[in-house]
């Protein structure tokens, strides 16, 4: 793909994922826009093209679209409304990388999990769209230790969590990212699953004890049971989401981590550790420690 000719739209692009996304691209030298709610508040590089857009509303993509070659796709949403933005994107793009999970299974006629479920109904709208696409599935996600955990963490030395021995290879946003930026820019990478991975499986007990020794702090898990979980993670999302996630998590301590080489395979380095990750984050989880 010629970087002075052609032009990248990023969804999602003030995310975890998408931000980097929006880096690794322009560090290749391509042309990137991208699409938010609130621009005023996107703290974009200069070199970005940033527009107003909402994928809910067709009505707000009037332009955004033009002279796009390539979309990167982040859905948030565990519906399936994504099709009027879709629609506009085969009008216009010729590919799509959609940010899709690895919930999704293809052994299977019904998809059983709630997050599997969206993105396989979000993967077959795509399929049908006529775009040439990619889909991305990461495993769990490394960020996620910031949602869980860091509010524990700044205030005290102790992490309450359920499931300590639960074992997964979380992976860096930088990885999805590199693997993206490949499928974005490449021709390879058409009608391809992508199961994305770090390298190494560690339980969570272990995540925690790797977040301590990156901020220079001992930290300890403590095990709390799963209904005390349950109701303090209700507060946080719906109770089909805390559960899907609970039942994932009880069978972790028993099932072994899927574990990929595909970033390496497609971006041509190895993934990066959860400790690197927690490296990059340490001061995520130091910000407004109680003393």
């Amino acid at each position: 793909m010629s970087n002075e000719k052609n032009l990248v739209l990023v969804t999602g692009a003030t995310g975890n994922v998408g931000c980097q996304v929006v880096s690794q691209l322009l560090g290749m030298g391509a042309r990137v826009r991208a699409l938010t709610r609130n621009p005023d508040y996107a703290a974009m590089p200069c070199d970005v093209d940033v527009v107003r857009g909402d994928l809910l509303d067709p009505n707000t993509l009037d332009g955004r679209l033009d002279g796009v070659e390539a979309v990167f796709f982040v859905w948030r949403l565990l519906t399936d409304d994504a099709a009027p933005f879709l629609n506009a994107v085969a009008k216009r793009a010729r590919r799509i990388v959609f940010l899709s999970s690895a919930a999704v299974r293809d052994d299977v006629e019904q998809q059983t999990n709630p997050i599997g479920k969206a993105h396989a109904d979000i993967e077959g709208l795509i399929e049908k769209s006529g775009l040439e696409w990619t889909f991305l599935r990461p495993g769990g996600f490394a960020t996620n230790s910031l949602w869980w955990w860091s509010p524990q963490i700044r205030m005290s030395d102790v992490v309450r969590w359920p499931y300590g021995a639960a074992a997964w290879a979380p992976i860096h946003e930088r990885d999805i990212a590199a693997v993206a930026v490949r499928a974005l820019t490449e021709k390879r990478h058409g009608g391809a699953k992508y199961l994305l991975t770090e390298g190494q499986s560690l339980t969570q007990a272990d995540q925690v004890q790797t977040i301590g020794a990156a901020i220079g702090r001992a930290l300890r898990f403590e095990e709390i049971s799963p209904e005390t979980a349950r109701q303090q993670m209700l507060a946080l999302m719906s109770a089909s989401a805390v559960d899907m996630m609970l039942d994932s998590w009880a069978r972790m301590t028993t099932e072994p981590a899927m574990i990929t080489d595909t970033v390496a395979e497609i971006a041509g380095a190895p993934a990066r550790t959860f400790r690197q990750w927690a490296i990059d984050h340490a001061a995520d989880f130091q910000e407004g420690r109680a003393q």
